[in-house]
């Protein structure tokens, strides 16, 4: 299909989508877009079953769309940016040790025990999935989705101080996911168990190799987001002119994103970097924009038509998994499993940090139940080593998506103002 003519219709159907839920859903953007894609998804399915043409063309258009790569190399990049530049920087360095703890040792902690869960789990019901693939689906299902995340922020209401705890953590525990992911694909793939993997630029498999991987992949996108982020405000400092303002950052993006691609670093990391570096250095000069209002709303538009688009197209995709009761019965499964470890994972290392730092109530409650995932566990199952279980975890996958964007998206709101209220009446019972 012609590329305008692609862009028409994915474009159109989420605009219809979009105008439903403002029409009658009422609900939240993401959420009301996916609840309105998966319904659309079902009727188009029906559809295909009686033979309706138009109805197979659509579900032709959904597979012709690579969702990791509409996911890791179009919009993930702008989101991610445009969330940090929103997230206020000298609270995220008060909150910098426990925002690294829950990013990089509850995810290690998450990614070993839904690992070890899932492989229990599968080989409960007599498939023989190996270790190393139960692994790959705990390093994809286990990082919380930015993008999910600073949406169900932006609409909850969340205190001040776990807004910025829970934010920080998953604009950066995405990283340790991602090249968690990387490694263990490299893994299945050396194990004769997968063709090719999602990075595309396997580690050397040694304790040495991986931790190089990991400094290359993590810090090098730190280092190339914060590089990027200076150059880019020192032009905006030099300029009074908002379109030229737009410009720079849009190119910054755009550029970390490209040339984190070619030097194999986390072009996420890259633009959370860039983000919370411009956003910094502007509030302490805000002079360096010609009307920060301006500037905010046009980042804070650009998020919410790639965020509704994000969710749309997650929604359709479900055309092109193949469902079966089993996987459908795992998925649901999945779901417990991946509470579960999610609370052991924050219970753990908030116990220790709860010694030097004092958590507003409800934190523990609303990073457990307001860990959202989203995208960017779908796109990483998409790019899971070409093989039998592929299909397993994606469904898998797709399943708890849903039911995190739907169901704790919908029910964490009650959960925030709660917090709200305890942190104006404290209560000793309400600490976690």
């Amino acid at each position: 299909m012609p590329l305008l003519n692609l862009a028409a219709m994915l474009v159109g159907v989420t605009a219809l989508l979009a105008f439903l839920n403002a029409r009658y859903l009422r609900l939240p953007a993401s959420i009301g877009v996916t609840v309105g894609g998966l319904l659309f998804s079902l009727l188009i399915l029906l559809l295909v079953g009686l033979g309706v043409p138009f109805a197979v063309d659509v579900v032709e258009v959904a597979r012709s769309v690579k969702f990791s790569d509409f996911v890791f190399e179009g919009v993930l990049s702008f989101l991610l940016f445009a969330g940090a530049l929103g997230v206020n920087s000298h609270a995220l360095w008060a909150l910098r040790a426990p925002v690294l703890t829950f990013a990089l040792l509850s995810t290690a902690i998450s990614i070993a025990l839904m690992g070890g869960a899932t492989y229990g789990l599968t080989h409960l019901f007599g498939l023989d999935v190996p270790l190393v693939f139960c692994l790959l689906f705990g390093a994809l299902i286990s990082p919380t989705d930015p993008v999910a995340v600073l949406g169900m922020l932006s609409q909850a209401k969340v205190p001040r101080r776990i807004e910025t705890l829970v934010a920080g953590e998953s604009l950066f525990n995405d990283g340790v996911g991602v090249v968690a992911f990387a490694v263990l694909a490299a893994v299945a793939t050396a194990s004769g168990h997968g063709a090719e993997h999602a990075a595309g630029h396997g580690p050397d498999l040694s304790v040495l190799g991986v931790s190089l991987f990991f400094v290359q992949e993590a810090l090098g996108g730190l280092l190339l987001g914060s590089v990027a982020g200076l150059g880019a405000y020192l032009m905006l400092r030099a300029v009074n002119d908002f379109v030229v303002e737009v410009l720079v950052t849009l190119a910054l993006v755009l550029i970390c994103t490209a040339v984190a691609g070619a030097l194999h670093v986390s072009a996420p990391l890259a633009a959370v970097a860039a983000g919370l570096l411009v956003g910094l250095l502007t509030d302490r000069r805000p002079a360096a924009l010609s009307s920060r209002e301006k500037f905010d709303s046009f980042w804070h538009l650009t998020d919410e038509l790639l965020n509704i688009a994000l969710f749309a197209l997650l929604a359709l995709e479900v055309v092109v998994v193949r469902f079966t009761p089993q996987t459908a019965l795992l998925g649901v499964l999945a779901i417990a499993l991946v509470l579960v470890v999610r609370a052991v994972s924050v219970l753990l290392p908030s116990t220790v940090l709860a010694r030097a730092y004092e958590f507003p109530p409800f934190t523990r409650r609303l990073m457990i139940w307001g860990g959202l995932r989203g995208a960017i566990s779908v796109a990483l199952a998409f790019t899971v080593p070409e093989g039998e279980w592929r299909d397993l975890f994606l469904v898998m996958t797709y399943v708890v998506v849903v039911f995190s964007i739907v169901v704790q998206g919908l029910t964490v709101g009650g959960l925030a103002r709660q917090a709200a209220a305890a942190q104006q009446h404290p209560d000793p019972a309400s600490l976690n």
